[in-house]
């Protein structure tokens, strides 16, 4: 009975073990010090493997339960067994994971691939200034900034800054709806246009409900020809983050300084998401010209100038109050309009004149 008992086993083991790949690669995550035992739950959990108690049973008989290699692995559903304990023994299929916030700059998520991929900054650099790339996206600017789409990427071992680069592009691609190109001519912009825009919006808002509104600030305020005066654009002229916004600082020569600069910059000044995409090509339905950031994130929105002096009063004395219940209050940005004294004295607010 026990031979019988031996062959119905290795039956089980080869027929489970047998299989084809098949679908999309599926991410499993084996945790650095986990067991053999936690490593056949992942990818049971994940759909790879429909029997870990054999698949454990057919480590143990070939001693592949040992030296098993932790990382994230990209594996398709159906792969043979055997093929699944050699990736996991020869760290095959290992994949390395990146995630590029909403907001980020290039100057911020160069960094972070050449970490990732372990390749030379030089490289992501050089990736970043595709002429093939910008000539195929009919990118104005020098860079892809704007285009490489936030999101969670999973990259192969070996995969160079190019690809990566280019994977992260389509990425953007696939978030931009075909029907998104005929809004364009109803608001006489491009898509650069809007990619510039929704990247300032980016930037600016601080709560998902707001950026519809900020949207239609700066639509408002480009049809009406007036300076959009977005200290984002302010803090990429000077290459650097600075904690506030000073007179001097206005004074930079560049074509992105919208103080200075009537229309949108020349390009994006950083990696917009999707609902600031959306906020660009859908603005809200609203007549206001102005707005003034609070210290607690959110916006007063107004029409007139007169009403946006008086918000902007409101706010800063509002502003005072919380601070001085709340030392730790962060300050919001230094406005254009405050008083340099002020400045130093009392709570900055961000505003458009």
């Amino acid at each position: 009975m026990r031979w019988q008992l031996v062959v119905s086993v290795a039956l089980l083991l080869t027929l489970a073990a047998c299989g084809r790949p098949h679908g999309a690669a599926v991410r499993v995550i084996v945790p650095k010090g986990s067991s053999f035992a936690a490593a056949s739950d992942s990818l049971a959990h994940a759909g790879i493997v429909r029997y870990p108690l054999l698949f454990r049973i057919l480590a143990r008989v070939k001693g592949d339960d040992r030296n098993i290699k932790p990382g994230t692995y990209l594996l398709k559903r159906g792969t043979p067994w055997s093929d699944i304990l050699s990736a996991l023994n020869g760290g095959r299929g290992l994949v390395n994971t990146v995630t590029i916030p909403e907001g980020f700059s290039l100057q911020q998520i160069m960094p972070l691939l050449a970490v990732t991929l372990r390749v030379p900054l030089d490289s992501v650099k050089a990736a970043v200034r595709d002429t093939a790339q910008l000539a195929r996206l009919d990118i104005p600017t020098r860079t892809l900034e704007g285009y490489l789409f936030p999101d969670t990427y999973a990259f192969p071992e070996g995969t160079t800054a190019r690809q990566a680069v280019s994977e992260m592009v389509k990425r953007f691609e696939r978030e931009w709806k075909p029907e998104w190109n005929s809004r364009l001519t109803a608001l006489a912009l491009n898509r650069n246009d809007i990619v510039t825009l929704a990247s300032i919006i980016e930037k600016e808002a601080k709560r998902p409900e707001e950026r519809p509104v900020i949207s239609a600030v700066y639509h408002n305020r480009l049809r009406h020809g007036m300076l959009l005066q977005a200290d984002p654009t302010i803090q990429f002229a000077l290459g650097r983050h600075t904690p506030r916004i000073l007179y001097k600082d206005l004074q930079v020569e560049s074509p992105y300084n919208t103080y200075k600069h009537a229309g949108l910059p020349p390009g994006p000044i950083a990696s917009p998401g999707g609902p600031s995409l959306v906020a660009a090509i859908y603005p809200a339905n609203v007549s206001y010209l102005y707005f003034v950031a609070d210290s607690d994130g959110h916006h007063e929105f107004r029409t007139t100038l007169a009403q946006h002096d008086s918000a902007k009063g409101t706010v800063r004395a509002d502003s005072a109050v919380r601070l001085k219940s709340s030392p730790t209050v962060a300050s919001p940005t230094a406005s254009r309009s405050s008083a340099p004294s002020a400045t130093r004295r009392r709570a900055k607010v961000r505003s458009k004149r």
